[in-house]
């Protein structure tokens, strides 16, 4: 009995003499400064975990949030004066693209919206400048955040004040990022050939025609206005007066440790990455918790025809009356049960088996055996708690990135769009028995799902451990690319071509010199000797 006793104590030790022990990360003192709304939403979830291994953290919110609170059990907050009426700004802007999208699309309608859009994006972006020159003047702010001993700088980069702050400080930046103050992140990362990248708002993929490839170049040339002339100058504006020699955002951001990518290869397009580029897309995704009664009981009544799941996002208060009428009716004849969030008037053709809710655990919804088709806008978010559960959608796109998000499922075969100025009873209908009939359509989005979940390791601790190899190794320059700080005509090997047609030019030039002189003294030679024969 002893024996047996000793060789099992021995048998475990020698088990983990055997296991790999992980690298220890002391906690560290983050400096967090996120973006409002849904991007938030993806911040806290990695600050949660974050926390829960022992990390200090601190967030820098404005004043008029919302959504980042300034009392949490998760983080101190520093908070900025500023009154960002994002939520106004943004329905007024939907309101304006749900218009324009029913009356028809124009191309004096589409400059519009660019410009309104260009608008609001420039407008975002001169509050925070504000708001940073705010803390660059506040002496006693500045030095508690350097007495604060921070180990790195946490932000997302769609505006620039983290990356900024960053730079300031003098500390490792880590970004979670999708968006950028420019676009999509990767323009400035990698090299992102347009023949076969799309560019965020083109509506295309990675497979495009001539004409395709002419929309492709003229839509990034709005990024390129947004960020030489857009936006751009003002971020130099600030750099020059409190960075000493100047900087530019581009290159603050090119100089960033590490990216972590809300997206991954299976949502996205292949393309050129960098080694600093780690791909997080649906690491907020958990496995679905139980619902609470009441709606567990709605679900479970739906029986074998299952249920529709409905939502527009959090930026849409309501959709125009008639469509949601439209909707509802549709809905109202099916015999499958559906959930809809809906926060405006409620549609007078509501029917028995439609529950309207302001809010809905839409996780927990998604992962339920019982649920078959997600109705929804194309938000990122959304979209991929649909692939992690393997739901199919149908998208109502309304703005910004979701027409082209909602793309990237079509082309698996993973959902079907329909355009909101397409809305109406019949096309509603069919699109809706179409993604819930068709075995296609949850066949390839389970297999997203498969995919999306074949990962050698869990995408949270995948983000953890790159947030805290930052950390143990004071930064990740290394894995850094320093082609950025090279002149433009560097990149391209402008000056290098230049060099070699010179030197191409010049043989050409020697070649046919010498060619002439000798044709020429041939030519000479002849004429002195039919002189001399005529002499003769």
């Amino acid at each position: 009995m002893g024996d047996a006793l000793l060789r099992r104590v021995c048998g475990f030790f020698a088990f983990l003499a055997l296991c790999p022990i992980p690298p220890i990360c002391n906690g560290g003192n983050i400096l967090v400064f996120p973006v409002d709304g849904s991007h938030w939403l993806n911040m806290k979830v990695l600050l949660e975990e974050l926390v829960a291994r022992g990390h200090n953290l601190t967030v820098i919110r404005p004043s008029s949030s919302s959504t980042i609170l300034e009392k949490s059990p998760l983080y101190t907050s520093i908070t900025l004066d500023m009154c960002i009426k994002r939520k106004d700004i943004v329905d007024a802007y939907l309101q304006e693209t749900i218009t324009a999208q029913r009356e028809g699309a124009s191309f004096l309608k589409f400059l519009k919206l660019t410009k309104d859009f260009l608008f609001l994006v420039a407008m975002g972006h001169s509050l925070w400048i504000d708001g940073m020159s705010q803390i660059f003047e506040d002496k006693n702010m500045v030095k508690s955040l350097i007495d604060s001993q921070y180990d790195l700088v946490l932000t997302d980069p769609a505006t620039g004040p983290g990356v900024l702050l960053a730079k300031y400080l003098k500390l490792p930046l880590v970004l979670n990022v999708r968006w950028i103050t420019s676009g999509e992140g990767h323009f400035v990362l990698a090299p992102s050939p347009l023949s076969y990248i799309p560019v965020p708002g083109s509506g295309l993929t990675d497979k495009m025609t001539f004409l395709q490839r002419v929309r492709n170049l003229l839509f990034y040339g709005i990024i390129l206005f947004q960020q030489k002339i857009l936006v751009g100058p003002s971020y130099n504006a600030i750099c020059e007066k409190y960075f000493e020699g100047g900087c530019d955002i581009i290159s603050l951001l090119q100089d960033a440790d590490i990216w972590l990518f809300r997206s991954d290869f299976v949502f996205d397009f292949p393309r050129p990455t960098m080694p600093n580029a780690v791909y997080i897309g649906g690491f907020q995704c958990k496995e679905a918790r139980p619902l609470l009664a009441d709606l567990d009981k709605f679900v479970q009544s739906a029986g074998g025809h299952g249920v529709i799941i409905m939502s527009l996002g959090s930026s849409v208060n309501a959709l125009p009356d008639d469509i949601a009428d439209e909707i509802a009716s549709v809905f109202a004849k099916m015999p499958q049960k559906v959930i809809w969030r809906h926060k405006g008037q409620r549609p007078s053709t509501v029917g028995n088996n439609t529950r309207i809710v302001d809010w809905m655990p839409q996780r927990d919804l998604l992962g339920h055996p019982r649920v078959k088709v997600f109705v929804a806008h194309g938000g990122t978010n959304g979209l991929q708690e649909a692939i992690y559960n393997g739901v199919p959608v149908l998208g109502i796109p309304l703005f910004f990135d979701q027409y082209d998000n909602l793309l990237r499922l079509q082309e698996r075969g993973a959902g079907k769009i329909i355009q909101l100025a397409e809305v109406n009873g019949r096309t509603f209908e069919q699109g809706v028995k179409e993604v819930l009939h068709g075995d296609s359509y949850r066949e390839n989005m389970q297999r997203l799902s498969h995919l999306h979940r074949d990962k050698p390791l869990a995408l949270m601790d995948l983000a953890i451990f790159w947030v805290e190899y930052v950390m143990r190794n004071k930064g990740a320059s290394h894995l850094r690319t320093e082609a950025y700080k090279m002149p433009w005509y560097s990149y391209y090997n402008l000056d290098v071509l230049l060099l070699m047609l010179t030197a191409v030019t010049l043989l050409l030039l020697s070649t046919f010199a010498v060619i002439s002189f000798l044709c020429c003294s041939r030519k000479t030679d002849k004429i002195e000797r039919r002189q001399k024969t005529k002499t003769n």
